[in-house]
């Protein structure tokens, strides 16, 4: 199947992601992994006082009181057990939970009938970096083969169709819109139409960059997905979510509202390589099981790369 979501743990081996990672990553590293460092080198042992001293680094990058609970929970068992005599072996068992962690399950993955797109609806507050990844989405399905038209659908910020036709003109995709002010469920409807026309393997649905709390704007994501799914049988198949790292803990606030009406099914974390906050994918997956499918580290349409639980860790502690 084009586009598998197998795919992402298989790109992550081409030459270049892990170090493109590594990068990325530099401030959570230093926020993260060097003070376990810093505290392991410091102990001879793990005590109760070292223990807190782990526990309050974990927070401090933003994992967040579930997922931190979670880890260390675990360390403190095995340190019990006496499964912990090292600090190797208390580093390889924090880099173990903590990918454990990020393995959330996949879940399903409905089809079209033949011949109909795949359906993605793109969701997101204003200025997490919405507009650029649909672009960037756009160019990696056509890369790898796909035909893929982009319905702009957020009419109701100032310039952004604008903005959406700039980045699908770089990613040599298609484009459908309307006057600023339309109805966005009207827009999604002709676009849906043109892409079962057109024979297009792939539609991508710019949604309005609402306020979460705003329940009204919430519904109107709601309404499209009706639109949407009349249309094509399971569709939307992807509704994703798509998180600046660099608001931390808000970002969490932010899954939890639209999982609640808009049924999110991966999320597009941004700007991991400007902030010391990439623990929060930690906290958003250890509480909402919601998997993430991308992450963003640049400004460029090669700048979205699959996200893999493994490299991502291995990026943190290697």
């Amino acid at each position: 199947m084009l586009f598998s979501r197998k795919s992402g743990e298989e790109n992550q081996k081409k030459p270049g992601i892990l170090e493109r990672m590594k990068r990325a990553l530099g401030a959570t590293k230093a926020t993260l992994v060097a003070r376990i460092e810093s505290v392991l080198a410091s102990r001879a042992e793990l005590d109760d006082a070292a223990l807190e001293e782990l526990e309050g680094v974990l927070l401090g990058a933003d994992l967040g009181v579930g997922a931190t609970n979670r880890v260390m929970g675990e360390i403190r068992g095995m340190v019990g057990r006496k499964e912990i005599s090292s600090r190797e072996e208390a580093r390889a068992a924090l880099r173990r939970v903590l990918l454990g962690i990020l393995k959330s399950p996949a879940g399903s993955d409905p089809s079209p009938a033949a011949g109909a797109p795949r359906v993605w609806m793109i969701v997101g507050v204003n200025g997490t970096g919405k507009t650029t990844t649909i672009g960037k989405l756009a160019a990696r399905l056509g890369q790898e083969g796909g035909s893929v038209l982009v319905c702009a659908a957020d009419t109701f910020r100032p310039a952004a169709i604008e903005q959406l036709e700039t980045w699908v003109q770089r990613a040599g995709a298609e484009l459908i819109k309307s006057r600023p002010g339309a109805d966005p469920s009207a827009v999604l409807h002709d676009a849906l139409e043109a892409a079962a026309a057109r024979k297009r393997d792939f539609l991508l649905v710019d949604t309005a960059g609402r306020l979460h709390t705003r329940s009204n704007l919430m519904q109107e994501l709601e309404k499209m997905r009706r639109v949407a799914g009349r249309r094509v049988q399971g569709a939307p198949h992807e509704v994703l979510l798509v998180i600046d790292a660099t608001t931390g803990q808000n970002g969490l606030a932010q899954a939890r509202e639209f999982l609640k009406l808009t049924g999110v099914t991966g999320l597009i974390v941004t700007k991991l390589d400007g902030t010391a906050k990439g623990g929060v994918l930690f906290a958003i997956t250890q509480e909402l099981k919601i998997p993430v499918r991308f992450i963003g580290v640049g400004e460029t349409l090669e700048d979205l790369l699959d996200f893999s639980p493994a490299t991502f860790v291995d990026s943190l502690f290697g």
